[in-house]
């Protein structure tokens, strides 16, 4: 099968519902969280911020009822929801590059077990000494 790319492979992980890889994304993205979400919030946005003309993105927000003295305002913080799928795109792309490193050593152990039973190994010297001895007789 040809190789389709290292995005196309990425976008693979992230479609498919294999247990395993799963499992480890739920154990790693529970871990990564406070990381991911501090290095979108104070290093990825403000970065896209600026080059969008000074844009805090966890201040984007559509006020549907302002406060008043006794309600909350509410409002739609679609500002966080881009942050959330940031976060999102960057704990799945570090989960992909650990499944990817993980696959790539089960299959190199799976390729040595392959090539280990393929290959009959050798007798024993004594063995090889008593056959050499039998082939000889044989001649003679």
């Amino acid at each position: 099968m040809k190789d389709k790319g290292f995005f196309a492979e990425f976008k693979k992980f992230i479609s498919r519902g294999n247990v395993l890889d799963m499992a480890v994304g739920i154990a790693a993205g529970a871990a990564f969280t406070a990381i991911i979400n501090s290095f979108v919030n104070d290093i990825i946005n403000p970065i896209i911020g600026l080059l969008i003309g000074g844009v805090d993105f966890s201040e984007l927000q559509i006020v549907l009822k302002p406060a008043t003295e006794t309600t909350a305002e509410v409002a739609i913080r679609y500002g966080m929801f881009i942050n959330a799928i940031i976060s999102f795109i960057i704990i799945s792309f570090a989960l992909f590059l650990m499944i990817k490193a993980f696959n790539k050593l089960a299959d190199a152990t799976k390729k040595k077990n392959e090539e280990a039973k393929k290959a009959p190994a050798a007798p024993p010297a004594d063995i090889q000494l008593l056959t050499e001895i039998r082939d000889l007789l044989k001649k003679n």
